[in-house]
Protein backbone atom coordinates (compact mmCIF):
# COMPACT_ATOMS: atom_id res chain seq x y z
CA UNK A 1 0.00 0.00 0.00
CA UNK A 2 1.26 3.36 -0.40
CA UNK A 3 0.53 7.13 0.72
CA UNK A 4 0.53 10.54 -0.87
CA UNK A 5 3.72 11.18 0.64
CA UNK A 6 5.36 8.13 -1.06
CA UNK A 7 6.13 7.06 -4.90
CA UNK A 8 4.65 3.88 -5.65
CA UNK A 9 7.00 1.18 -5.61
CA UNK A 10 7.18 -1.41 -8.39
CA UNK A 11 7.16 -5.04 -7.83
CA UNK A 12 10.09 -6.45 -5.97
CA UNK A 13 12.38 -8.94 -7.37
CA UNK A 14 11.33 -12.63 -7.39
CA UNK A 15 14.25 -14.06 -8.79
CA UNK A 16 17.84 -12.87 -9.44
CA UNK A 17 18.14 -15.26 -12.12
CA UNK A 18 16.29 -14.22 -15.92
CA UNK A 19 14.08 -17.01 -16.79
CA UNK A 20 15.11 -19.31 -19.90
CA UNK A 21 14.28 -17.52 -23.40
CA UNK A 22 14.04 -13.82 -21.68
CA UNK A 23 16.38 -12.41 -23.92
CA UNK A 24 14.57 -13.75 -26.66
CA UNK A 25 11.68 -12.60 -25.83
CA UNK A 26 12.46 -9.17 -25.08
CA UNK A 27 14.33 -9.26 -28.46
CA UNK A 28 11.22 -10.35 -30.05
CA UNK A 29 8.93 -7.69 -28.43
CA UNK A 30 11.36 -5.29 -29.22
CA UNK A 31 11.94 -5.66 -32.58
CA UNK A 32 7.38 -5.46 -32.79
CA UNK A 33 8.02 -2.08 -31.05
CA UNK A 34 10.42 -1.22 -33.72
CA UNK A 35 8.34 -2.24 -36.39
CA UNK A 36 5.08 -0.81 -34.96
CA UNK A 37 6.63 2.21 -35.27
CA UNK A 38 8.12 2.29 -38.92
CA UNK A 39 4.56 1.65 -39.70
CA UNK A 40 3.13 4.42 -37.72
CA UNK A 41 6.08 7.05 -38.46
CA UNK A 42 6.02 5.94 -42.22
CA UNK A 43 2.00 7.45 -41.86
CA UNK A 44 3.29 10.35 -40.01
CA UNK A 45 5.98 11.44 -42.67
CA UNK A 46 3.96 10.78 -45.85
CA UNK A 47 0.80 13.00 -44.13
CA UNK A 48 3.98 15.58 -43.42
CA UNK A 49 5.43 14.93 -46.91
CA UNK A 50 2.32 15.60 -48.43
CA UNK A 51 1.35 18.78 -46.71
CA UNK A 52 4.94 20.56 -47.41
CA UNK A 53 4.65 19.19 -51.22
CA UNK A 54 1.27 20.32 -51.71
CA UNK A 55 0.74 23.50 -49.78
CA UNK A 56 4.04 24.85 -48.58
CA UNK A 57 6.02 26.35 -45.64
CA UNK A 58 3.08 28.81 -44.49
CA UNK A 59 0.27 26.37 -45.13
CA UNK A 60 2.45 23.98 -43.18
CA UNK A 61 2.96 25.99 -40.33
CA UNK A 62 -0.85 25.84 -39.79
CA UNK A 63 -0.92 22.20 -40.06
CA UNK A 64 2.33 21.83 -37.46
CA UNK A 65 -0.07 24.17 -35.09
CA UNK A 66 -2.53 21.49 -35.27
CA UNK A 67 -0.11 18.66 -35.11
CA UNK A 68 1.60 19.91 -32.18
CA UNK A 69 -1.85 20.33 -30.17
CA UNK A 70 -2.54 17.42 -30.78
CA UNK A 71 0.80 16.21 -29.36
CA UNK A 72 -0.66 18.01 -25.75
CA UNK A 73 -3.84 16.33 -26.34
CA UNK A 74 -1.56 12.75 -26.64
CA UNK A 75 0.17 13.37 -23.44
CA UNK A 76 -3.30 13.93 -21.47
CA UNK A 77 -4.36 10.81 -22.83
CA UNK A 78 -1.09 8.65 -21.94
CA UNK A 79 -0.64 10.34 -18.58
CA UNK A 80 -3.79 9.06 -17.52
CA UNK A 81 -4.71 6.02 -19.33
CA UNK A 82 -2.00 4.29 -20.99
CA UNK A 83 1.02 5.08 -18.82
CA UNK A 84 -0.49 3.72 -15.77
CA UNK A 85 -1.59 0.38 -17.47
CA UNK A 86 1.77 0.16 -19.10
CA UNK A 87 3.27 0.25 -15.24
CA UNK A 88 1.00 -1.70 -13.62
CA UNK A 89 -0.23 -4.11 -16.21
CA UNK A 90 2.64 -5.44 -18.29
CA UNK A 91 2.49 -9.15 -18.14
CA UNK A 92 -0.17 -9.40 -16.28
CA UNK A 93 -2.93 -12.17 -15.93
CA UNK A 94 -5.08 -12.33 -18.94
CA UNK A 95 -8.40 -11.34 -17.18
CA UNK A 96 -6.77 -8.50 -15.58
CA UNK A 97 -5.16 -6.67 -18.19
CA UNK A 98 -8.86 -6.88 -19.92
CA UNK A 99 -10.51 -5.57 -17.18
CA UNK A 100 -7.59 -2.53 -17.26
CA UNK A 101 -7.88 -2.00 -20.60
CA UNK A 102 -11.55 -1.60 -21.15
CA UNK A 103 -11.27 0.99 -18.26
CA UNK A 104 -7.89 2.85 -19.64
CA UNK A 105 -9.05 3.22 -23.38
CA UNK A 106 -12.52 4.06 -22.14
CA UNK A 107 -10.41 7.02 -20.37
CA UNK A 108 -8.66 7.79 -23.68
CA UNK A 109 -11.76 8.34 -25.50
CA UNK A 110 -12.89 10.16 -22.96
CA UNK A 111 -10.14 12.57 -22.86
CA UNK A 112 -10.23 12.71 -26.72
CA UNK A 113 -14.50 13.46 -26.83
CA UNK A 114 -14.02 16.97 -23.94
CA UNK A 115 -10.47 17.91 -25.91
CA UNK A 116 -11.98 17.60 -29.31
CA UNK A 117 -15.09 19.76 -27.98
CA UNK A 118 -12.58 22.87 -26.93
CA UNK A 119 -10.86 22.01 -29.94
CA UNK A 120 -14.17 22.31 -32.41
CA UNK A 121 -15.22 25.44 -30.19
CA UNK A 122 -11.71 27.23 -30.37
CA UNK A 123 -11.64 26.68 -34.25
CA UNK A 124 -15.07 28.15 -34.88
CA UNK A 125 -14.06 31.28 -33.09
CA UNK A 126 -10.86 31.62 -34.31
CA UNK A 127 -12.18 31.65 -37.73
CA UNK A 128 -9.66 31.09 -41.14
CA UNK A 129 -7.42 28.52 -42.01
CA UNK A 130 -6.27 28.35 -38.47
CA UNK A 131 -9.78 27.88 -37.35
CA UNK A 132 -10.90 25.07 -39.67
CA UNK A 133 -7.99 23.08 -39.15
CA UNK A 134 -8.39 22.72 -34.98
CA UNK A 135 -12.11 22.61 -35.99
CA UNK A 136 -11.26 19.61 -38.00
CA UNK A 137 -8.56 18.26 -35.33
CA UNK A 138 -11.52 18.65 -32.94
CA UNK A 139 -13.82 15.82 -34.65
CA UNK A 140 -10.79 13.39 -35.10
CA UNK A 141 -9.52 13.52 -31.57
CA UNK A 142 -11.27 10.80 -29.75
CA UNK A 143 -10.22 8.36 -32.99
CA UNK A 144 -6.63 9.30 -32.50
CA UNK A 145 -6.24 8.73 -28.80
CA UNK A 146 -8.27 5.47 -28.79
CA UNK A 147 -5.69 4.21 -31.64
CA UNK A 148 -3.17 5.41 -29.81
CA UNK A 149 -4.66 3.96 -26.41
CA UNK A 150 -5.03 0.14 -28.26
CA UNK A 151 -1.08 0.45 -28.95
CA UNK A 152 -0.13 0.42 -25.33
CA UNK A 153 -2.57 -1.97 -24.82
CA UNK A 154 -1.31 -4.79 -26.69
CA UNK A 155 2.39 -4.21 -25.49
CA UNK A 156 1.28 -4.22 -22.38
CA UNK A 157 0.27 -7.79 -22.74
CA UNK A 158 2.93 -8.82 -24.80
CA UNK A 159 1.09 -8.59 -28.10
CA UNK A 160 3.31 -5.86 -30.06
CA UNK A 161 2.48 -8.24 -33.46
CA UNK A 162 -1.48 -6.69 -33.10
CA UNK A 163 -0.34 -3.36 -32.83
CA UNK A 164 1.98 -3.05 -35.72
CA UNK A 165 -1.11 -4.67 -37.85
CA UNK A 166 -3.29 -1.79 -36.33
CA UNK A 167 -0.34 0.83 -37.25
CA UNK A 168 0.02 -0.77 -41.17
CA UNK A 169 -4.19 -0.58 -41.36
CA UNK A 170 -3.77 3.44 -40.00
CA UNK A 171 -1.28 3.82 -43.20
CA UNK A 172 -3.47 1.44 -45.67
CA UNK A 173 -6.23 3.68 -45.27
CA UNK A 174 -4.45 6.84 -44.99
CA UNK A 175 -3.38 6.74 -48.92
CA UNK A 176 -6.15 7.36 -50.33
CA UNK A 177 -7.36 9.88 -47.88
CA UNK A 178 -4.45 11.75 -48.79
CA UNK A 179 -5.31 11.40 -52.31
CA UNK A 180 -8.82 13.07 -51.57
CA UNK A 181 -7.43 15.95 -49.50
CA UNK A 182 -4.47 17.08 -52.21
CA UNK A 183 -7.57 17.46 -54.72
CA UNK A 184 -9.33 19.76 -51.80
CA UNK A 185 -6.33 21.53 -51.59
CA UNK A 186 -6.66 22.63 -47.90
CA UNK A 187 -5.08 22.23 -44.43
CA UNK A 188 -8.18 21.21 -42.96
CA UNK A 189 -8.44 18.35 -45.31
CA UNK A 190 -5.35 16.97 -44.46
CA UNK A 191 -5.95 17.05 -40.95
CA UNK A 192 -9.49 14.93 -41.73
CA UNK A 193 -7.69 12.45 -43.92
CA UNK A 194 -4.67 11.94 -41.38
CA UNK A 195 -7.55 11.92 -38.20
CA UNK A 196 -10.25 9.91 -40.21
CA UNK A 197 -7.68 6.76 -41.23
CA UNK A 198 -6.47 6.73 -37.76
CA UNK A 199 -10.29 6.64 -36.69
CA UNK A 200 -10.63 3.62 -39.11
CA UNK A 201 -7.77 1.76 -37.11
CA UNK A 202 -9.02 2.44 -33.93
CA UNK A 203 -12.42 0.40 -34.92
CA UNK A 204 -10.02 -2.32 -35.70
CA UNK A 205 -8.62 -2.33 -32.84
CA UNK A 206 -11.46 -2.53 -30.84
CA UNK A 207 -12.09 -6.07 -33.34
CA UNK A 208 -8.52 -7.05 -32.43
CA UNK A 209 -8.61 -6.69 -28.84
CA UNK A 210 -12.41 -7.83 -28.61
CA UNK A 211 -12.75 -5.24 -25.65
CA UNK A 212 -15.00 -2.40 -25.58
CA UNK A 213 -14.12 0.16 -24.03
CA UNK A 214 -15.62 1.73 -21.29
CA UNK A 215 -15.69 5.35 -20.58
CA UNK A 216 -18.15 5.03 -17.60
CA UNK A 217 -15.13 3.30 -15.73
CA UNK A 218 -12.66 6.34 -16.40
CA UNK A 219 -13.94 8.02 -12.84
CA UNK A 220 -12.60 4.76 -11.43
CA UNK A 221 -9.61 4.33 -13.42
CA UNK A 222 -8.46 7.94 -12.59
CA UNK A 223 -9.29 7.24 -8.67
CA UNK A 224 -7.61 3.89 -8.70
CA UNK A 225 -4.41 5.43 -9.84
CA UNK A 226 -4.23 8.80 -9.47
CA UNK A 227 -1.15 7.91 -7.27
CA UNK A 228 0.36 7.69 -10.87
CA UNK A 229 -1.83 9.59 -13.33
CA UNK A 230 -2.24 12.75 -12.36
CA UNK A 231 1.85 13.11 -11.96
CA UNK A 232 2.12 11.28 -15.20
CA UNK A 233 -0.27 13.82 -16.96
CA UNK A 234 2.02 16.81 -15.80
CA UNK A 235 4.71 15.16 -16.65
CA UNK A 236 3.44 14.68 -20.21
CA UNK A 237 2.04 17.44 -20.91
CA UNK A 238 5.57 19.24 -19.80
CA UNK A 239 6.75 17.26 -22.89
CA UNK A 240 4.44 18.45 -25.51
CA UNK A 241 3.52 22.19 -23.50
CA UNK A 242 6.77 22.80 -23.98
CA UNK A 243 6.86 22.10 -27.74
CA UNK A 244 3.38 23.74 -28.62
CA UNK A 245 4.28 26.71 -26.40
CA UNK A 246 7.83 26.85 -29.10
CA UNK A 247 6.06 26.48 -32.21
CA UNK A 248 3.35 28.91 -30.99
CA UNK A 249 6.38 31.45 -29.66
CA UNK A 250 8.38 30.69 -32.71
CA UNK A 251 5.20 31.74 -35.24
CA UNK A 252 4.69 34.89 -33.16
CA UNK A 253 8.05 35.68 -33.29
CA UNK A 254 9.29 34.97 -36.39
CA UNK A 255 6.21 33.95 -38.66
CA UNK A 256 3.76 30.79 -39.37
CA UNK A 257 6.24 30.01 -42.05
CA UNK A 258 9.32 29.06 -39.69
CA UNK A 259 6.59 26.72 -37.84
CA UNK A 260 6.94 24.69 -41.29
CA UNK A 261 10.39 25.04 -41.32
CA UNK A 262 11.02 23.77 -37.95
CA UNK A 263 8.86 21.07 -38.77
CA UNK A 264 10.37 19.94 -41.72
CA UNK A 265 13.56 19.40 -39.77
CA UNK A 266 11.97 17.04 -37.75
CA UNK A 267 10.56 15.08 -40.79
CA UNK A 268 14.47 14.91 -41.78
CA UNK A 269 14.81 13.07 -38.78
CA UNK A 270 11.94 10.72 -39.16
CA UNK A 271 13.36 7.17 -39.24
CA UNK A 272 15.37 7.82 -36.03
CA UNK A 273 12.21 9.65 -34.44
CA UNK A 274 10.70 6.52 -35.32
CA UNK A 275 13.08 4.67 -33.54
CA UNK A 276 13.04 6.49 -30.66
CA UNK A 277 9.16 5.88 -30.34
CA UNK A 278 8.99 2.59 -31.20
CA UNK A 279 11.36 1.68 -28.35
CA UNK A 280 9.25 4.04 -25.78
CA UNK A 281 6.24 2.23 -26.70
CA UNK A 282 8.14 -1.25 -24.68
CA UNK A 283 10.77 0.01 -23.06
CA UNK A 284 8.86 0.71 -19.82
CA UNK A 285 7.02 -2.16 -20.11
CA UNK A 286 10.48 -3.81 -20.70
CA UNK A 287 12.11 -2.21 -18.04
CA UNK A 288 9.65 -3.34 -15.60
CA UNK A 289 10.15 -6.92 -16.15
CA UNK A 290 13.83 -6.30 -15.56
CA UNK A 291 13.42 -4.85 -12.14
CA UNK A 292 10.99 -7.31 -11.76
CA UNK A 293 13.04 -10.26 -12.71
CA UNK A 294 16.97 -9.46 -12.16
CA UNK A 295 16.61 -5.77 -10.69
CA UNK A 296 20.45 -5.41 -10.25
CA UNK A 297 20.49 -5.10 -14.55
CA UNK A 298 18.24 -1.80 -14.17
CA UNK A 299 20.79 0.62 -14.45
CA UNK A 300 23.01 -1.17 -17.71
CA UNK A 301 19.41 -1.62 -19.04
CA UNK A 302 18.54 1.51 -19.45
CA UNK A 303 22.45 2.73 -20.19
CA UNK A 304 22.90 0.60 -22.98
CA UNK A 305 19.12 1.43 -24.27
CA UNK A 306 19.87 5.47 -24.02
CA UNK A 307 23.33 5.23 -25.40
CA UNK A 308 21.82 3.17 -28.39
CA UNK A 309 19.65 5.80 -29.34
CA UNK A 310 22.00 8.86 -28.88
CA UNK A 311 24.60 7.09 -31.51
CA UNK A 312 21.94 6.20 -33.78
CA UNK A 313 20.81 9.63 -33.93
CA UNK A 314 24.34 10.89 -34.86
CA UNK A 315 25.04 8.57 -37.67
CA UNK A 316 21.58 9.70 -39.38
CA UNK A 317 22.07 13.23 -38.78
CA UNK A 318 25.40 12.58 -40.40
CA UNK A 319 24.11 10.71 -43.34
CA UNK A 320 21.48 13.78 -43.76
CA UNK A 321 24.41 16.26 -44.24
CA UNK A 322 25.54 14.00 -47.39
CA UNK A 323 21.83 14.74 -48.99
CA UNK A 324 21.56 16.84 -52.24
CA UNK A 325 19.34 19.52 -52.82
CA UNK A 326 17.69 18.08 -55.81
CA UNK A 327 17.24 14.62 -53.60
CA UNK A 328 15.37 16.76 -50.49
CA UNK A 329 13.47 19.05 -52.74
CA UNK A 330 11.77 16.47 -54.16
CA UNK A 331 10.74 15.58 -50.56
CA UNK A 332 9.94 18.13 -48.78
CA UNK A 333 9.44 20.60 -52.18
CA UNK A 334 10.56 24.03 -51.02
CA UNK A 335 10.53 23.40 -47.18
CA UNK A 336 14.18 21.54 -48.04
CA UNK A 337 16.22 24.68 -48.19
CA UNK A 338 15.71 26.26 -45.07
CA UNK A 339 15.10 23.39 -43.11
CA UNK A 340 18.49 21.60 -43.94
CA UNK A 341 20.06 24.60 -42.19
CA UNK A 342 18.95 22.97 -39.05
CA UNK A 343 19.93 19.19 -39.13
CA UNK A 344 23.19 19.84 -37.24
CA UNK A 345 20.73 21.50 -34.17
CA UNK A 346 17.90 19.49 -34.81
CA UNK A 347 20.37 15.91 -34.42
CA UNK A 348 22.07 17.36 -31.39
CA UNK A 349 18.31 17.75 -30.05
CA UNK A 350 17.49 14.10 -30.66
CA UNK A 351 20.24 12.90 -29.60
CA UNK A 352 20.00 14.38 -26.35
CA UNK A 353 16.61 12.92 -26.20
CA UNK A 354 17.40 10.08 -26.82
CA UNK A 355 20.20 9.56 -24.19
CA UNK A 356 17.42 10.69 -21.67
CA UNK A 357 14.83 8.17 -22.40
CA UNK A 358 17.15 5.38 -21.69
CA UNK A 359 16.96 7.10 -17.58
CA UNK A 360 12.87 7.77 -18.34
CA UNK A 361 12.28 4.55 -18.75
CA UNK A 362 14.12 3.40 -15.94
CA UNK A 363 12.20 5.58 -13.36
CA UNK A 364 8.89 5.02 -15.17
CA UNK A 365 9.63 1.34 -14.50
CA UNK A 366 10.54 2.27 -10.43
CA UNK A 367 7.16 4.23 -10.82
CA UNK A 368 8.83 7.11 -9.46
CA UNK A 369 6.35 9.15 -10.26
CA UNK A 370 7.14 11.94 -8.37
CA UNK A 371 11.36 11.79 -8.96
CA UNK A 372 10.61 11.63 -12.78
CA UNK A 373 7.89 14.75 -12.37
CA UNK A 374 10.13 17.10 -11.56
CA UNK A 375 12.68 16.18 -14.01
CA UNK A 376 10.29 16.28 -16.42
CA UNK A 377 9.65 19.89 -15.07
CA UNK A 378 12.98 20.71 -15.28
CA UNK A 379 13.69 19.30 -18.89
CA UNK A 380 10.68 20.87 -20.30
CA UNK A 381 11.36 24.56 -18.73
CA UNK A 382 14.62 24.60 -20.36
CA UNK A 383 13.49 22.86 -23.91
CA UNK A 384 10.53 26.17 -24.30
CA UNK A 385 13.31 28.87 -22.32
CA UNK A 386 15.87 27.40 -25.05
CA UNK A 387 13.93 27.51 -27.89
CA UNK A 388 11.93 30.83 -27.57
CA UNK A 389 15.00 32.22 -26.84
CA UNK A 390 17.16 31.13 -29.39
CA UNK A 391 14.10 32.12 -31.53
CA UNK A 392 14.26 35.54 -30.64
CA UNK A 393 17.84 36.00 -31.16
CA UNK A 394 18.81 33.93 -34.13
CA UNK A 395 14.99 32.67 -35.87
CA UNK A 396 14.29 29.28 -36.70
CA UNK A 397 18.41 28.36 -36.80
CA UNK A 398 18.67 30.09 -33.00
CA UNK A 399 15.38 28.27 -31.84
CA UNK A 400 16.79 24.48 -33.33
CA UNK A 401 20.11 25.68 -31.16
CA UNK A 402 18.50 26.58 -27.98
CA UNK A 403 16.33 23.04 -28.40
CA UNK A 404 19.61 21.53 -28.80
CA UNK A 405 21.71 23.13 -25.72
CA UNK A 406 18.35 22.50 -23.62
CA UNK A 407 17.76 18.65 -24.32
CA UNK A 408 21.15 17.75 -23.50
CA UNK A 409 21.28 19.51 -20.26
CA UNK A 410 17.87 17.85 -19.66
CA UNK A 411 19.14 14.01 -20.27
CA UNK A 412 21.90 14.86 -17.83
CA UNK A 413 19.17 15.63 -15.08
CA UNK A 414 17.53 12.23 -15.83
CA UNK A 415 20.41 10.52 -15.34
CA UNK A 416 21.41 12.24 -12.03
CA UNK A 417 17.27 11.62 -11.09
CA UNK A 418 17.79 7.84 -12.54
CA UNK A 419 21.03 7.63 -10.25
CA UNK A 420 18.84 8.98 -6.73
CA UNK A 421 15.93 6.47 -7.53
CA UNK A 422 17.75 3.67 -7.59
CA UNK A 423 20.11 4.76 -4.72
CA UNK A 424 16.93 5.18 -2.62
CA UNK A 425 15.60 1.48 -3.59
CA UNK A 426 18.65 0.20 -2.68
CA UNK A 427 18.80 1.50 0.65
CA UNK A 428 15.27 1.02 1.43
CA UNK A 429 13.87 -2.40 -0.47
CA UNK A 430 10.21 -2.41 -0.68
CA UNK A 431 8.98 -5.87 -0.09
CA UNK A 432 7.04 -7.50 -2.55
CA UNK A 433 3.72 -6.21 -3.58
CA UNK A 434 0.90 -7.39 -6.47
CA UNK A 435 0.14 -5.65 -9.47
CA UNK A 436 -3.28 -4.13 -8.92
Amino acid sequence: MTTGKQETPAPAARTAHPRPGTRRAVAGRLSWGLADQAASSASNFLVGMYVARSLGPTAFGVFSLAWVTYGVVLGVSRGLATDPLVVRFSGAPQASWREATARSSGTALGVGAAFGAACLAGGLIAGGRVGSAFVCLGVVLPGLLLQDAWRFAFFAAGTGRKAFVNDVVWGVVCVPALVLAARAGSVAGFVLAWGGSAAVAAAYGWLQSGIRPRPAGARGWLRRHRDLGYRYLVENVGVSGAAQLRMYGLGAIVGVGAVGVVRGAELLLGPFLALLMGLSLVTVAEAARVLREVPHRLARFCLLLGAGQAVTALLWGAALLLVPDHLGEHVLGTVWYPASDLVVPATLGVAGAGLGAGAAAGLRALAAARRSLRAQLFASACYAGGGLGGAAAAGAVGSAWGVAAATVTGSAVWWLTLRSALRARHEHPIPEVRTP
